[in-house]
Order: C-alpha cells, then structure tokens, then sequence
C-alpha cells in the first residue's frame, strides 16, 4: 500500500509540472518552480500530522511561509482543475480520500 504522504508528493509534483508547462512554456522544471517544488516536498516531510494529514488548505496550523503560501495557492488553483485531464483516476481518489 502506497502511504498517503507518497501519493501527496507525486500529486503536488504533478501539479507544479503542470504549472510550469502551461505558466512558464518550459518541458523542465524553471528555477522558481523548482524551488516551489523543493520548499513543498520539503514542509510535506516535515508536517506534524504525517499520515493523518488532511488537504493543507484545511490545517489548523499552515507551515509555509507567507511567500511560498501564496505561490502554492497559485499553483494548486491553475492546475486543480486541469488534473483531472491529465490523471483523471488520481484526481477522483484524492478527493475520495
């Protein structure tokens, strides 16, 4: 069984991907996309509900910084809705979850 952390960073980089593809017209990860990725998989490890997380935008306690919030929200409001052209299955098992 794959853990719900797991699923959680390959959702979250799938969504960056998207965003820089379609955003920033690049095949590969832009700088400032990279370093989204690298700050979000990096507070994903780190956050005090591991497995038993929820959606962030649900948390009692947000763990990114103002900057990184904003870019985030950018991000996961751009490509949410897209998601479910790309992985339609994914899209319906994380809101199921």
């Amino acid at each position: 069984m794959i853990r719900k952390i797991d699923k959680e960073r390959r959702i979250l980089t799938l969504m960056i991907r998207i965003y820089c593809r379609k955003k920033h017209r690049s095949q590969h990860l832009c700088d400032e996309c990279q370093a989204l990725l690298s700050y979000a998989l990096n507070r994903l490890d780190h956050c005090r509900y591991g497995e038993n997380k929820g959606f962030c935008s649900q948390c009692p306690s947000h763990c990114y910084n103002k900057e990184n919030q904003v870019k985030i929200r950018e991000v996961m409001g751009f490509s949410g809705p897209r998601m479910i052209f790309y992985h339609p299955v994914m899209v319906i098992r994380h809101l199921l979850s």
